[in-house]
C-alpha cells in the first residue's frame, strides 16, 4: 500500500517533496530527447504514463521529452514510429511493445545507431533493448488477478480472461501467471471457460466482451488485465443489465473504473501508480543514456524519488506490487490517476 498512497498523492499533488527539492538540473545544460513510445495514444493509462515522464524530464532538468505512438495497437504502426525517431536522431528510447518479437529488428537498428533503448510496461525481446522495467512482479500480478475474482466468486463459477492484443507481451506473461494461480486445488470450482482479445479498443472489448456473456449464458466473472479492455466488459455488464450477476476485475484506473465499482459490476480490481512508472522509464533511460548506470543485468539504477531499482539477471526489473482498489478507497484514489 504504501508504494501508491505515499507516491501517488504527493506525485500528482503536484508536493512531492523530492521533486520540490530539486533546485538544479541533476545534469548538464546540453538538451537529452528521450522518446518514450506507448502502445497507442491515447489510452488513460499512457496518459499518466505521459506526465510522470515530464516529472522526471523536470526533475533532471536537461531532458527534451518525446511523447509518441501509434493511432492503432499494431506492432506495425509501432516500427513506423520508431524509425521516424531514428531519422530524428533521438539520444534514447523507452518503448511499451504491442509485439514483443516483431519490435527487435528496429530496436537492434535503433541501438546500432547508437541510441540506448529500454522497454517498459511491455517488454521488447532481449536482443532489442538494454533493460526492460515491469511495472510489477509478473506473478504478482497474476496471482492478484485470479486472488480478486475468487474473492468476489467465493471460488466458484466461470470466468472468462478479456485481455488486450495476441501478441501484447505484458498480457500473454500475465495470463500465463494467472493459470499457474488458477490451477491451485482451491480454485478447483472456478472454471476458466475462454480467453478473447478486444485489441486495446474499446469498441471491440465491449463486442467481445458481449460474446463473452451471450456465449456463456453461465458466465459469472471477466478478468481484463488491460486498463481498456476492463472499462469496455464492465459497461458491456452494466448495460446486459448483469450487474450482481456477472463481476469484472483485473486492472484498471481508479478514474476510469470509479463508475464501475460504484455500480457493483466491479468489486475489486488492482493497478500499480502508471506515474511513477512513466516517472521511472524516463529515469532510467536518462540515466542509461548518460552513462551513470548501464542497465546490465545484476547492475542497479538510481531512479530519483522512486530510488534504486535492480536488475534482475535476466535484464528485466521490477517497480512495484500491484495495489487494490475497492469501494473503500476508489473515491480517494479517483481524484489521484
Amino acid at each position: 500500500m504504501k508504494h501508491i498512497s505515499r507516491r501517488s498523492v504527493l506525485t500528482l499533488m503536484g508536493a512531492s517533496a523530492a521533486s520540490m527539492a530539486v533546485a538544479t538540473p541533476v545534469f548538464a545544460a546540453d538538451k537529452v530527447r528521450i522518446a518514450l513510445v506507448v502502445k497507442a495514444l491515447g489510452i488513460g493509462f499512457f496518459d499518466a504514463c505521459r506526465d510522470g515522464g515530464m516529472e522526471a524530464a523536470k526533475e533532471l532538468g536537461n531532458i527534451d521529452l518525446i511523447y509518441t505512438g501509434p493511432t492503432k495497437t499494431t506492432a506495425e504502426e509501432q516500427i513506423a514510429v520508431i524509425d521516424s525517431l531514428i531519422a530524428q536522431k533521438v539520444d534514447a528510447i523507452a518503448i511499451s511493445a504491442n509485439d514483443q518479437d516483431a519490435l527487435v529488428p528496429v530496436c537492434k537498428k535503433a541501438m546500432e545507431r547508437g541510441i540506448k533503448v529500454i522497454s517498459f510496461d511491455s517488454g521488447v525481446g532481449k536482443d532489442g533493448r538494454i533493460m526492460h522495467l515491469n511495472p510489477s512482479n509478473n506473478a504478482l500480478i497474476g496471482s492478484k488477478c485470479v486472488q480478486m475474482m475468487a474473492k468476489t466468486l467465493k471460488n466458484e463459477g466461470e470466468v472468462a480472461i478479456l485481455s488486450a492484443t495476441a501478441q501484447a507481451t505484458n498480457q500473454n506473461i500475465w495470463i500465463e501467471e494467472m493459470k499457474k494461480e488458477w490451477a491451485k486445488p482451491e480454485y478447483a470450482k472456478m472454471k476458466l471457460v475462454s480467453t478473447v482479445y478486444g485489441d486495446d479498443q474499446a469498441d471491440k472489448s465491449y463486442r467481445e466482451t458481449q460474446g463473452l456473456l451471450k456465449a456463456n449464458p453461465n458466465l459469472k466473472g471477466i478478468i481484463a488485465p488491460t486498463s481498456v479492455g476492463i472499462v469496455a466488459a464492465a459497461k458491456a455488464v452494466v448495460d446486459a443489465g448483469l450487474v450482481g450477476k456477472v463481476f469484472v476485475s483485473g486492472l484498471g484506473l481508479p478514474s476510469e473504473m470509479k463508475g464501475a465499482v460504484l455500480a457493483g459490476a466491479t468489486d475489486t480490481f488492482a493497478i500499480w501508480n502508471p506515474i511513477d512508472l512513466g516517472y521511472s522509464a524516463v529515469m532510467i533511460a536518462a540515466m542509461i543514456q548518460s552513462g551513470k548506470a548501464t542497465g546490465a543485468p545484476g547492475t542497479s539504477v538510481m531512479a530519483g524519488r522512486m530510488g534504486e531499482i535492480k536488475i534482475g539477471d535476466d535484464g528485466q526489473a521490477a517497480m512495484a506490487d500491484p495495489f487494490t482498489f475497492d469501494k473503500s478507497n476508489i473515491e480517494q484514489f479517483a481524484k489521484i490517476f
